[in-house]
């Protein structure tokens, strides 16, 4: 019997936003660089869906390996993007819409796998996402998560900025009730969740930023978004931070972005589990 659930009430909340400097670090994304531990499961014939597509193309890359790709995310602006980038691309077999990972609006063992790239450290309840994952791919299928575990992240030269900049962003996911260091709790979760540990391969994956334009990307990006994306607005709204030391870690990216060994590194969980 197929089983659609009711969305529970939840107050669940992006900390990072759908900024244009957020946006610029999701549009880099690819399945070689987000979704490599993902590949080598992949087939022609697989129909995937991807929960938190954001502007689509990690789901419009993995369109081209399989037969068909559906991408949901919660914000309608984002989902637009998603179908501008799958347009651009000429990828007709992947389709975006509007929904949220807790009721997922498709009916049981309706994908042979469902993937989530950096989704389950916003919510409040990673469980329940997984679960409703779960329900929506079909048996000896997969399902396939990966997220950031900032606590891992590491940097050089030392920066009593960044580290300054670390302790406030676990400061405001933790007042969302959300995980920043979600990818070493992924096996955790998905056995939770109810997968069967024998049907779980857990793996990490990392990026690094350490040439110089990647570290004038990197540090750039976030230097933008400790003034002007969500994660800023809410430090205020919280009264985690003011308008002055969200300028002073401001500079400290762009300080770090300038030095000439500089090198950062982002740890993450990955977990394929079998259905």
């Amino acid at each position: 019997m197929t089983t659609i659930p009711v969305l529970p009430a939840r107050s669940d909340v992006y900390t990072h936003g759908h900024h244009e400097s957020v946006l610029r670090a999701h549009r880099r994304r690819t399945a070689e660089n987000s979704a490599a531990y993902l590949l080598p499961v992949l087939e022609p014939h697989h129909r995937l869906l991807d929960v938190g597509c954001g502007p689509g193309t990690v789901s419009v890359d993995l369109a081209g390996r399989v037969g068909e790709v559906v991408g949901v995310d919660t914000s309608a602006a984002v989902v637009e993007a998603a179908r501008a980038t799958a347009a651009d691309a000429g990828r007709d077999n992947a389709s975006f819409s509007v929904a949220d990972a807790y009721a997922l609006p498709f009916p049981d063992a309706s994908f042979d796998v469902v993937h989530a790239h950096q989704l389950l450290q916003h919510l409040t309840d990673p469980v329940a996402a997984l679960r409703e994952m779960r329900r929506v791919a079909r048996p000896g299928g997969w399902v396939a998560v990966r997220d950031a575990d900032y606590s891992g992240m590491t940097w050089y030269p030392a920066s009593p900025g960044l580290d300054e900049w670390m302790a406030l962003y676990h400061e405001v996911t933790e007042a969302n009730k959300a995980d920043a260091d979600a990818g070493r709790k992924l096996l955790s979760w998905v056995q939770e969740a109810g997968f069967d540990p024998d049907g779980v391969l857990a793996s990490a994956g990392v990026w690094c930023y350490a040439s110089p334009e990647e570290r004038a990307w990197w540090s750039g990006l976030w230097a933008d978004r400790a003034v002007a994306s969500d994660f800023a607005a809410q430090a205020l709204e919280y009264g985690l931070a003011d308008e002055v030391g969200l300028e002073l870690l401001a500079d400290a990216w762009r300080d770090w972005g300038q030095e000439r060994d500089g090198w950062f590194a982002i740890l993450h969980g990955e977990v394929l589990a079998r259905v």
